[in-house]
């Protein structure tokens, strides 16, 4: 007899599938790499929105009314003045959008300001999300005064 073999599988019926395999998996795992590195990213972008609206506050709030605490009055903060010192200190940090209030506590003028942040993501953007992010921050700040 001579030598006929079985048809059976052959050794290469599996070629492709690892690959595919693969494909799926790295695609996965880039998805996760990406969640990871674009939120710590963003987390960052808040923070920085965060501390440039509290240094920003503080910055408007130390422009009092010097007219009325020269006459004896009350030490209030002078809107155009902290409006102004506000927009400077963020110029200075490349800011361009935020806003500024003057809300009354307890008798108390107070500055809030809110500054938006901008974060390009570098990798979630090939997975379908947006390629950009606004985040904000928010601080209050008000003036201390001591003695009458």
């Amino acid at each position: 007899m001579t030598g006929h073999q079985r048809p059976g599988p052959s050794p290469y019926d599996d070629n492709g599938r690892v690959s595919l395999f693969l494909a799926v998996a790295l695609t996965g795992v880039l998805a996760i790499i990406g969640l990871a590195f674009d939120g710590a990213g963003q987390l960052r972008s808040t923070q920085r929105a965060q501390n440039l609206a509290a240094e920003a506050a503080r910055s408007g709030g130390q422009s009092i009314d010097r007219a009325r605490a020269i006459a004896g009055g009350s030490k209030e903060i002078d809107e155009g003045d902290a409006r102004a010192a506000v927009r400077s200190y963020l110029a200075a940090a490349g800011v361009t959008s935020h806003s500024v209030t003057f809300p009354v506590v307890d008798g108390e003028k107070h500055i809030r300001v809110r500054v938006d942040v901008g974060y390009d993501r570098f990798l979630l953007g090939l997975f379908g999300f947006g390629n950009r992010v606004t985040v904000s921050g928010e601080a209050t700040a008000r003036t201390l005064t001591e003695g009458p």
